[in-house]
């Protein structure tokens, strides 16, 4: 009959028939019955005290479970009672009748339509139905049957964790995982930020569950096959708390290299790419070991996803109880979709490890969250470092470009990546989206990497010997090639210096990534994806982004990249000049390119502790003097207690304490914690069980602010300023970059930095001639010069405002531009500009050179009224005399010697063009151009 002509009850038989057979089981009708006929046979009908079930399961002819059948969409849990009735039914039975069992009452029960499995273990210490992909082994349900206890209540019994070698966040996870196994839950997810020891709290809870709980076999499992390396290394490592031995002592650890199993194995760790095709019934030969080099999940194609598509079947040599217990590693992205099948597939317990969950990984795991560490709370315990945000904004990656009909350009083909020359037939205007993708800018490319190169060891890390390890993240793999080339150029270094690492980079990615670690000379890591989420790399302090990213959860896994602290021996290994410097990994730098940091989802899980990272230690405890603590100050100043107790000896530690009653951790975790808005919230709720109000909420932490920074004294306030400056070499600066902005990003960056600047103005105005000049807003005592201006430049590119001119022109423009002309902070005599604008001396902020051309202007019109002429000779004299002035000042008879008055015959050429006249000229001129 065929299988349309079926009633739905028949065609439900057929199917689970067929599933019977595939887990090893033999069906027989009770007229033909031969239970020697296999070590596992399922009797259809079988007769009982309370009717036939369905199907009665014998092990070795001995009974041990019933199966009852529905028709396919029935509700299962409906008619789960109806087990308890055939189980006392056959109990029954054999009172009259001793058909063999192995223990009564039953131990197995399954609900099935052949489409939806359930399964009840009734040795369980709380029984209740799971769903089932398939059927269970005979010799699976016998072992279960014949144990005295249950996993699940084995579950029950296992001791207190530990805590050798564990710190207080992963006993609390492993705790907390394990109450969850206690209670049946089955999946359940481990939220903890990067390099809070994820994975170590996986291997330690493996070690428990074989050890304590009987498990028969684990399975670890990842995207890429480097992050299995570094789970097997972490498991072999791993040390028992109990005798002192190694888990690979103890157990037999199977990194999955071919598409087999062994037998042996009590953990397995493989990619989930692998195991698809393990289950797909693929052989070593269909599988391609290349696909486990890559995060599959972040650039397969469609045809990827049509292939992860196809449904999984039952594969016997690979049975739905070959594991235990399942850890998935970077859940937030290897369990959605069809690639979940893989992990259904098996009747195990779930856990999910991920510093970033979405809503859809709270969704899959019930909600059910066992451990939250956030990075805030890492960065409070030491385990993690802070990080700031630096912005390099160039007006191709913001605008785009056109280039014009007519224009020869180069094409490049994508895939032999050979290039020809082509005249344009129409314009091609491109913005941030197509740039590096349809459109290659290399002199953007050239902007970006050329400002970093200015800037990485003068203001982004100020004094090193070298660049720190630094990861650019960049949009394809032609990209990357680009990007690759024009570093090595504007460096001036070779391929040891700066390398790519890409799927597509020729060699084993895994040693690339390994020479990163630890070759001192290999500096900058060029990547798409390679070097994006998992992989640890600890001694990296500087991240690049030339590319966005598709969500929120790739952002914080590629931040989190830089967050992992290092100990300093190990760091110094790879990190030349650090040793000698006294330079340790106390943070990292995000470097952003395109306005990534820009975007609301960029901040919406880790935000920098420092919140105000332009603004000087000084300021923020004058702030807290004054009273004008906020949340943000609060949080700035605990991150700067936690960074700069790392720099202090013992001894300085000690007087802080001393002074402040709490020691230098205490006072910043407290500094801290009083910015956090869930503690506002707590504080503004307590006590009226009503959701506070938002004004309650604002009110509550400038409470806790306040209270938080009481301790900070005015003798505690001093020691730390004295303590800082202790702690930091200053650096003599000089940054010859034109570009327009590019700084650390914060809260109100703009307005701290004017404040910033004007308060430092007023403190030092006494200290410097140009500062006095503009100060006293009157004739100066004696002729200003370059020196003094360039005294004063680097005095405020040095700490603590450590400002340059285009900064400050940047911060002004942001907070009024209609006050703001030209593109100033490009000549070393604009900061004349800045402080008679900071000082209210003029109302709009104009570049120098702008305001001498006015002056000569002027001046030029006064001789013409008064009836002196030049004659064109003059006029050159009197222009290139002028455009001096305006970059230096003043001009001197010794700077006729200079370019480019000595092309023109230097001071004895000024002397043929205006004879005796040339020294008064040059003092009327002083006088009128010149000065502040």
């Amino acid at each position: 009959m065929s299988e349309a002509r079926l009633l739905p009850e028949q065609r439900a038989r057929q199917r689970i028939d067929a599933l019977l057979r595939e887990a090893g089981w033999v069906i027989q009708d009770m007229r033909e019955i031969d239970l020697a006929a296999a070590r596992g046979v399922a009797v259809r009908e079988f007769p009982t005290a309370s009717g036939p079930t369905d199907y009665l399961l014998f092990v070795d002819s001995k009974a041990l479970g019933t199966i009852e059948a529905k028709k396919e969409g029935e509700t299962l849990l409906g008619v789960e009672t109806q087990a308890d009735r055939y189980s006392a039914g056959f109990a029954e039975t054999v009172k009259t009748r001793p058909v063999p069992h192995v223990r009564l009452p039953l131990p197995v029960h399954y609900l099935t339509t052949g489409v939806e499995t359930l399964f009840t273990n009734r040795l369980d210490p709380a029984p209740r139905p799971r769903e089932v992909f398939a059927f269970h082994r005979p010799e699976t349900l016998l072992e279960w049957a014949q144990a005295e206890h249950s996993l699940r209540a084995r579950l029950r019994q296992i001791p207190p964790v530990s805590r050798a070698f564990l710190r207080p966040h992963q006993i609390d996870a492993i705790e907390r995982l394990e109450e969850s196994l206690r209670a049946d839950r089955p999946r359940a997810l481990v939220d903890m930020t990067m390099g809070a020891g994820k994975t170590f709290v996986a291997v330690d809870e493996a070690y428990r569950l074989l050890r304590f709980a009987g498990a028969k076999r684990l399975l670890f499992l990842v995207d890429r096959i480097n992050l299995g390396q570094q789970a097997e290394k972490e498991f072999k490592s791993y040390v028992s708390p109990d005798d002192g031995r190694k888990f690979s002592e103890l157990y037999n650890v199977q990194l999955l290299r071919s598409n087999r199993i062994d037998p042996a194995s009590q953990v397995v760790i493989t990619t989930i790419q692998r195991l698809y095709s393990v289950l797909r019934g693929q052989s070593d030969a269909e599988f391609d070991p290349a696909t486990e080099e890559e995060s599959f999940f972040e650039t397969q194609t469609e045809a990827d996803r049509d292939e992860a598509s196809v449904p999984i079947e039952y594969r016997a040599a690979v049975p739905i109880e070959t594991f235990d217990f399942i850890f998935t590693d970077e859940c937030h992205r290897s369990i959605y979709g069809t690639w979940g099948q893989v992990l259904d597939y098996f009747d195990a317990f779930l856990t999910g490890l991920t510093a970033t969950p979405s809503k859809f990984t709270y969704a899959y795991f019930n909600g059910n969250v066992v451990a939250e560490y956030s990075h805030e709370q890492s960065v409070i315990d030491g385990i993690n470092v802070d990080y700031t945000v630096y912005r390099i904004d160039t007006e191709i990656t913001r605008h785009g470009s056109t280039i014009e009909a007519g224009e020869w350009v180069k094409i490049r083909d994508r895939y032999s990546r050979t290039e020809a020359l082509r005249e344009l037939d129409d314009a091609v205007s491109y913005d941030q989206a197509k740039l590096d993708r349809a459109v290659s800018s290399p002199d953007q490319i050239r902007t970006v990497v050329r400002t970093f190169r200015d800037r990485v060891r003068t203001e982004i890390f100020p004094g090193r010997a070298e660049v720190p390890k630094t990861v650019f993240f960049c949009k394809t793999d032609a990209h990357a090639d680009d990007v690759l080339r024009i570093v090595r150029e504007e460096f001036g270094r070779g391929s040891d210096f700066a390398r790519k690492i890409t799927y597509k980079t020729q060699g084993s990615t895994l040693q690339h990534i390994q020479d990163f670690r630890t070759d001192p000379s290999f500096r900058i890591a060029v990547t798409v994806d390679q070097v994006s989420t998992g992989t640890d790399i600890k001694p990296i302090e500087c991240l690049v982004f030339m590319r966005m990213v598709g969500s929120r959860a790739l952002l914080e896994q590629m931040k989190g990249r830089g967050v992992r602290r290092i100990d300093d021996d190990e760091f110094w290994a790879v990190t030349p000049g650090a040793l000698e410097q006294g330079v340790r990994k106390d943070h990292f730098v995000i470097v952003d390119c395109v306005g990534i940091t820009d975007e609301d989802r960029a901040w919406a899980e880790t935000k920098p502790l420092d919140r105000q990272p332009t603004v000087p230690l000084q300021r923020l405890l004058q702030d807290v003097a004054l009273g004008a603590v906020t949340a943000d100050l609060a949080s700035t100043l605990g991150a700067r207690l936690k960074r700069l107790e790392n720099k202090l000896d013992a001894e300085d530690l000690t007087e802080f304490a001393r002074l402040a009653g709490h020691s230098m951790r205490a006072t910043a975790e407290a500094l801290i914690d009083a910015a956090k808005v869930e503690s506002a919230v707590a504080l503004a709720g307590q006590g009226s069980g009503r959701t506070p109000r938002h004004e309650q909420i604002d009110d509550a932490r400038l409470e806790l602010a306040l209270e938080a920074t009481r301790s900070l004294t005015a003798p505690v306030r001093a020691l730390l300023l004295e303590l800082q400056e202790r702690s930091e070499i200053v650096i003599d600066l000089s940054s010859q970059d034109r570009l327009i902005s590019a700084g650390f990003v914060d809260t109100g960056e703009a307005e701290q930095i004017a404040q910033s600047f004007t308060q430092w103005i007023e403190e030092h105005h006494d200290e410097y001639a140009a500062l006095q000049a503009c100060f006293e807003q009157q004739p100066h005592r004696r002729r200003l010069g370059y020196e003094d201006i360039k005294a004063l430049a680097r005095a405020i590119e040095r700490p603590p405002l450590n400002l340059t001119r285009e900064r400050l022109w940047a911060a002004y423009r942001k907070l009024d531009a209609s006050k703001v002309r030209g593109e100033g902070g490009r000549v070393l005599t604009d900061i004349v500009s800045l402080v008679r604008f900071a000082l209210g001396a003029d109302e709009e902020l104009v570049p120098h050179v702008d305001v001498v051309q006015l002056r000569y202007d002027v001046w030029i019109a006064e001789q013409t009224q008064d009836g002196r002429t030049f004659s064109p000779g003059q006029a050159r004299w009197l222009e290139m005399v002028r455009d001096h002035i305006a970059t230096s000042m003043t001009i001197e008879t010794e700077d006729f010697d200079l370019e480019p008055f000595v092309e023109e015959g230097g001071l004895n050429g000024a002397y043929e063009a205006f004879g005796d006249e040339i020294g008064p000229l040059l003092e009327e001129l002083n006088a009128s151009l010149g000065g502040a």
